[in-house]
């Protein structure tokens, strides 16, 4: 069954392009090892929530835009045996990521829904 891994960020709205080419970058190394689907999403129309918000989920600053990314997988396995061998790549790739990682939240969801 198909197997999500979602991604939420803040990036520096000066560094788009460079946050596009990283993240082409990336998307070509997971579907090198499975992906079958890999989409990235600039921030367009995200407001302000009191309560909680994606805002708040990536203490996004004043200068920063939220993107959304979700990469699908052929299952859950397929996803588990690529992750450590994408981390390595990218790793080796050293080109930094233009933005600030430790507040991207993330997580792996089981598809139950696909019309």
């Amino acid at each position: 069954m198909t197997y999500v891994d979602g991604f939420v960020a803040a990036v520096p709205t000066e560094n788009r392009e460079d946050y596009r080419a990283h993240a082409e970058e990336a998307a070509k190394v997971f579907k090198k090892h499975g992906a079958t689907k890999v989409v990235e999403c600039w921030g367009d129309d995200v407001p302000e929530g009191d309560v909680t918000s994606f805002h708040m989920a990536v203490q996004r600053k004043p200068d920063e835009t939220v993107v959304l990314s979700w990469v699908l997988w052929p299952s859950k396995a397929v996803r588990d045996e690529a992750m450590p061998r994408f981390m390595a790549e990218m790793e080796e790739a050293a080109s930094p990521m233009p933005f600030d990682g430790s507040r991207m939240i993330f997580g792996g969801f089981e598809m139950i829904v696909d019309l």
